[in-house]
């Protein structure tokens, strides 16, 4: 397994490590905060962060399967979003996060959710919808 996070800022990775045995499954993390980051490090295309925005299910498609490439990994899971308090607009206000999924044998898989509360209430709940798509994914 392997995550691409950017609002979570590594949370995702966190939460998989305190697990002990994590280290015969998970892989890696890549925190990539920065629209550079998400181009370099995951090979985000440029046109896609101009177009469509960081926060967004190309993006968020783009990470995940990007994390999946440069990682020893089957799945992957990305988080794109605005935790706030400052930087939504009228179309993507505090709250929009996008998650992608990619599992073995099926297509990818993202969606947007719009989350209330503080800073750190929209992260955990971020962290929470992750996983929580993830084991509706693989259960089937």
């Amino acid at each position: 397994m392997t995550t691409a996070e950017s609002c979570t800022g590594g949370w995702l990775a966190q939460q998989i490590t305190s697990l002990a045995g994590s280290s015969d499954w998970f892989d890696c993390s890549f925190v990539t905060y920065s629209n550079s980051s998400k181009h370099k490090l995951l090979g985000v295309n440029l046109a896609s962060l101009s177009e469509h925005g960081a926060v967004s299910e190309p993006v968020a498609i783009e990470m995940a399967r990007g994390a999946l490439d440069r990682a020893d990994a089957q799945v992957a899971i990305s988080v794109t979003g605005i935790a706030g308090p400052d930087g939504g607009t009228a179309n993507k206000p505090v709250g929009t996060v996008w998650i992608a999924w990619i599992v073995p044998e099926k297509q990818p898989v993202a969606r947007c959710f719009h989350f209330k509360g503080d800073r750190e209430s929209i992260r955990l709940a971020s962290v929470t919808a992750a996983f929580e798509g993830l084991r509706k994914l693989i259960a089937g």
